[in-house]
């Protein structure tokens, strides 16, 4: 089937502000929908609250807009009784992290094949620019006029302590590097959780400049590859290698360091150190990982387990009806 993006766009009218960092991540998932072959039938988004969760609307598949923090419930729901179908949680910082906190964590522990996109622009956008749960400490919002005094969550290590079999970063700036990672994550049979940075121009605007900005993006960003050693800069010739549980930045040929001196991405590695130490680089002394980080190919899926403990059941008990279980023995006749 010859599909092309625009054959997953729906006939609503988008409508988000005018510079938002949805509209070019929109784009990029219809164009990976596109590259992957699915129908439109044998796809579903679910979405929560928040700018980001009007998603469904805007693709021509099926689609759940629910209710806040509880969207890992209804997609979890939806593959247990269609796993046939490819589910797509969309999400924000404040959905997911916030309200949806607890959903979150279970989700992810369960392993479910649902691939997750986490949209972080570190504020609260839908409800006019409240602090979030990544909100920086000491920013200052509507709801902390003073300054935040919160410390954020981490989004990738949060995903990671809970078990998320598939974890990567990307951001809305460079959707040529956003449609490979959802391949990616499409690929995976598991839970994928994938963050983006995501840019709010009404109420937290140019908040990746930081890392993604044209003058600094060279030094700050660092393209992941697996079997590759860790190496970024304009010149291509800063590297990181191991010092302790953490990494230290070096520059190619100073003082007998070459590409061999470098620690090499191993996205299968067991080492949740080496994870966890890859998701906090950043600013302003190392620069910020993209890519995927971590994957596990040998975790069950939910409803795997789920169906085979119903095979099972079947097996040694029968099938069943729904009137036996109604008319049971723990049930009784009124007079």
């Amino acid at each position: 089937m010859n599909l092309k993006a625009k054959d997953f766009s729906s006939d609503q009218d988008v409508r988000w502000c005018p510079g938002c960092g949805d509209y070019a991540i929109l784009k990029s998932i219809q164009k990976a929908m596109a590259e992957l072959g699915h129908s439109n039938h044998e796809l579903v988004f679910v979405s929560g609250i928040g700018c980001a969760s009007r998603f469904p609307y805007y693709m021509k598949t099926y689609g759940f807009h629910t209710v806040h923090g509880r969207a890992p419930t209804i997609a979890t729901g939806i593959k247990i009784a269609r796993p046939d179908l490819t589910v797509w949680q969309i999400t924000g910082d404040g959905d997911a992290l916030s309200i949806g906190g607890n959903h979150l964590i279970h989700l992810l522990r369960r392993n479910p094949d649902i691939k997750l996109l986490l949209f972080n622009n570190k504020v609260y956008g839908l409800t006019k620019g409240q602090y979030s749960p990544t909100s920086e400490t000491g920013m200052k919002t509507k709801t902390s006029p003073m300054g935040s005094i919160e410390q954020p969550i981490h989004p990738i290590s949060t995903a990671l302590s809970s078990g998320a079999t598939f974890i990567a970063r990307t951001i809305d700036k460079f959707p040529k590097h956003m449609a490979p990672v959802f391949l990616r994550a499409s690929e995976h049979k598991g839970t994928s959780f994938i963050e983006i940075l995501q840019n709010c121009p009404i109420f937290n605007d140019n908040i990746w400049d930081e890392v993604a900005a044209k003058d600094v993006k060279d030094d700050n960003m660092l393209y992941l590859e697996h079997g590759k050693p860790l190496i970024f800069g304009k010149e291509g010739d800063k590297g990181l290698i191991q010092n302790g549980f953490g990494f230290e930045v070096v520059k190619l040929g100073e003082n007998g360091i070459d590409e061999s001196s470098l620690v090499v991405h191993d996205e299968d590695s067991t080492n949740s150190a080496y994870v966890e130490a890859l998701a906090r680089l950043g600013g302003p002394d190392f620069p910020v990982a993209f890519g995927v980080l971590y994957q596990d190919k040998t975790k069950s899926t939910y409803e795997d387990l789920i169906l085979e403990q119903i095979d099972t059941a079947k097996e040694s008990q029968g099938a069943g009806t729904l009137e036996d279980l109604i008319q049971g023995k723990d049930s009784w006749t009124i007079k």
